[in-house]
């Protein structure tokens, strides 16, 4: 597996608010309204609007307008590509960074 740091970086920026982490745990459930995702924070619609463009710049996140209301869904192959990625990296495999020491001198 190929690691993209850079790429996988921008997702992990994007998850290090408490908020939008909130906001990945509350679409776990499934499609949610805004005024849905509002109920269970005490901030304003303008601010939901700056975490879901955010949540879905980096691709976690999918946007479906209906009306006046975007309504929102977790974008499940990115999530789990973002899952794959921290279990790859903590974990020792044979084509692991880490074994490419052949030009290390010191002993």
């Amino acid at each position: 597996m190929k690691m993209n740091y850079e790429e996988n970086a921008k997702i992990f920026k994007a998850l290090c608010d408490s908020s939008r982490l909130k906001i990945i745990d509350i679409l776990s459930c499934g499609e949610k309204c805004a005024c849905e995702i509002l109920e269970d924070f005490d901030f304003t619609q303008p601010t939901l609007s700056h975490h879901m463009k955010v949540l879905s710049d980096c691709g976690l996140v999918v946007v479906r307008k209906e009306g006046l209301w975007n309504h929102y869904t977790l974008n499940m192959n990115n999530c789990n590509k973002i899952t794959l990625f921290m279990m790859n990296l903590v974990t020792e495999t044979e084509d692991c960074i880490c074994k490419d020491k052949s030009n290390c001198t010191c002993k």
